[in-house]
């Protein structure tokens, strides 16, 4: 008697929506480690303003308002982190662009390739990039004296609150570079977040600026982000400095998540 074998049907032998994204998550990532003139700007230069600033402003840190800090160097990080994740969130949304331009974009979408991986696996890459920004920028300062009052936890709080700022800024680009499907429209929106950068207390506390500068700052959700980030680093990890460091971006990327995939579904509807 011949045994018969079943073979399996097509649907078997595609992968998971988790191995799809994964694998688009790989894509994204190594990317932009073959890429380092991409990569090495949003390390390096952030790391040049705060010791520009850690120099330039070493006896601010004595003004009346100023936060009860050991230095500059304590009270820039946070700053400093932001900036860099604002560079490599945008270095992943113009790579999408580029895939949208050079026709990479629409082999995958007339491939079995689950939709939502292809936006998912995106911002993967962004927030992987973050997580390892963040680290890095920690691992490196402190040799020259930065202190983390929060400690082991304070640092993983730091890597999750640069992880969602990725994955926040990421996404709004995202939805950029599926609008345009231009890269030169998304590299060219970067200078709006760096607006957002300059006009919040990164560089300054609130308490020391006045007038509209001061407003904005105050108005400005990224004063307070950059304000949780900064309190762990300086007094340690409590659940106020947790919430805007974390729950404060957290919320911000269902909105710009949503946003994005709003603009996938647009681009695969007119297509």
């Amino acid at each position: 008697m011949t045994a018969v074998v079943a073979r399996p049907s097509s649907v078997d032998l595609e992968p998971s929506l988790g191995a799809q994204t994964w694998e688009m998550s790989k894509r994204a990532i190594i990317a932009l480690a073959r890429q380092p003139a991409l990569v090495v700007p949003s390390l390096v230069f952030p790391l040049f303003f705060l010791a520009l600033g850690s120099s330039s402003f070493a006896r601010a840190i004595n003004l009346p308002g100023f936060p009860e800090v050991d230095s500059y160097l304590d009270f820039g990080v946070a700053g400093a982190i932001m900036q860099g994740v604002l560079f490599g969130s945008v270095t992943g949304a113009a790579a999408l662009a580029t895939d949208i331009e050079n026709g990479f974009f629409d082999r995958l979408i007339a491939s079995p390739v689950a939709r939502p991986s292809i936006i998912v696996g995106r911002l993967a890459g962004a927030m992987a990039f973050g997580a390892a920004q963040t680290v890095f920028f920690l691992v490196v300062l402190l040799p020259f004296g930065l202190n983390v009052e929060g400690g082991v936890l304070g640092g993983l709080v730091l890597v999750a609150s640069g992880t969602l700022i990725s994955l926040c800024v990421g996404a709004l680009m995202s939805m950029m570079a599926l609008r345009t499907g231009s890269s030169e429209a998304v590299q060219g929106a970067f200078p709006l977040l760096f607006i957002l950068l300059f006009f919040s207390s990164a560089f300054f506390p609130r308490q020391t600026m006045q007038g509209v500068y001061g407003d904005l700052a105050g108005y400005n959700p990224v004063s307070y982000i950059i304000e949780g980030m900064r309190d762990i680093v300086i007094d340690g990890v409590s659940a106020w400095a947790v919430v805007r460091a974390v729950l404060i971006p957290a919320a911000l990327c269902v909105f710009t998540v949503l946003l994005a995939m709003r603009s996938m579904n647009k681009r695969l509807a007119r297509g």
